[in-house]
């Protein structure tokens, strides 16, 4: 990895400057990619971003901010996206800051304010290198500030033209994924979550093999045309909508192993319904998981308080159920007497004790 500090002034790095919303933002005379693919859009609230323009009239020490050196001898930013933001759009004349009681934009200044601003310095590193090399950089200096999200690190390090696509359908508000997923999952599309989700999805948890593979695609239509499916086949599978319980649920992984199943939506409906009124279901969102696999673990069934264990152990004189052993309670598990599923209910008649091993033997486990 080959590091290099430089100093940029304000001046250069206004040079240029161009804001095209969903083409981008550069700058530094056409050379600087302020806002590449893996980038978020502008986040800095007004006291953030009117704070960075403070620091330069006053000639303090901006933070160091870092851009990876490309093939084509371009630059992207890495680090410092909101504060090169902040002071591209202060220069441009898009906001005002407060100086002793009057607000003023860039262009109200006097002549020598406004020089002292442009000829402030910036401290910037320039970092080149391999791909490995650059996310292990990145994730060094990603300590502070605004961080990048692991997904952003991985955006990265894999930019290019199927980056871009992907970002237009997953991470920007109010973005075509956001409007069809938002009540499946959670996260916002701007930290890049609802990218994450789709990528791990489609790769079973694979996500870097997936972008390095297709990191030089001209499009993301392939992961686009997936998450529609999986949206869709929830909507077709579960057709009473229960955001509460439904979002987050992990619907990837589902439709993989079960989009070509059939089902009975009214049986499946009434079955949720059931599941979600039952008070010793404890994880409700583990209800639609549960449907499709049948695996109890997934519902978090209530367990036995302490208090009825006790009891039913002093009514069993600590003997086990099943080895008709004796064992210390703290050896000894509860268990239901009527399964669960059969109706069971985790109450002190419905539940017998049994020694670890033989609740070990019992269960499966």
């Amino acid at each position: 990895m080959k590091i290099e500090l430089k100093k940029i002034t304000v001046r250069e790095l206004t040079n240029g400057f161009e804001d095209n919303d969903e083409n981008g933002v550069v700058g530094y005379g056409g050379k600087l990619d302020i806002r590449p693919p893996y980038q978020r859009e502008f986040i800095y609230k007004d006291k953030q971003r009117d704070a960075v323009i403070d620091t330069i009239t006053k000639e303090f020490p901006l933070n160091v901010m870092y851009w990876a050196v490309r093939e084509d001898g371009g630059f992207e930013i890495i680090d410092g996206q909101q504060r090169t933001i902040s002071v591209c759009q202060y220069v441009e004349g898009d906001f005002s800051v407060d100086f002793s009681g009057n607000k003023l934009a860039f262009h109200n200044l006097p002549d020598d304010k406004k020089e002292q601003i442009l000829n402030y310095e910036l401290t910037i590193y320039f970092c080149s290198g391999s791909d490995s090399e650059k996310l292990e950089w990145f994730k060094i200096i990603n300590i502070a500030g605004e961080k990048l999200t692991d997904q952003e690190l991985k955006n990265a390090v894999y930019s290019g033209p199927w980056v871009t696509d992907a970002k237009r359908y997953f991470s920007k508000n109010g973005c075509a994924a956001y409007g069809i997923g938002s009540d499946y999952l959670n996260g916002s599309p701007i930290r890049q979550e609802y990218l994450e989700t789709a990528i791990k999805w489609i790769s079973d948890g694979k996500i870097e093999d997936y972008m390095s593979k297709h990191q030089h695609d001209q499009n993301a239509s392939a992961l686009w045309r997936y998450f529609q499916d999986v949206i869709s086949w929830i909507e077709a599978t579960f057709t009473v909508k229960r955001v509460k319980f439904m979002r987050g649920v992990d619907w990837g992984t589902l439709y993989n192993e079960f989009k070509n199943e059939v089902y009975d939506t009214e049986v499946i409906e009434k079955e949720i319904a059931m599941l979600i009124a039952d008070d010793d279901v404890e994880n409700k969102k583990g209800i639609y998981p549960y449907i499709l696999t049948k695996d109890e673990r997934k519902l978090s069934i209530r367990a036995f308080s302490d208090a009825m264990k006790q009891k039913v152990y002093e009514k069993q004189k600590g003997i086990c159920k099943d080895c008709k052993e004796h064992f210390e309670i703290g050896e000894m598990e509860g268990d239901h007497i009527k399964p669960w599923h059969e109706g069971g209910k985790t109450v002190e008649k419905n539940c017998k004790m049994l020694c670890k091993e033989c609740n070990r033997i019992k269960s499966g486990k």
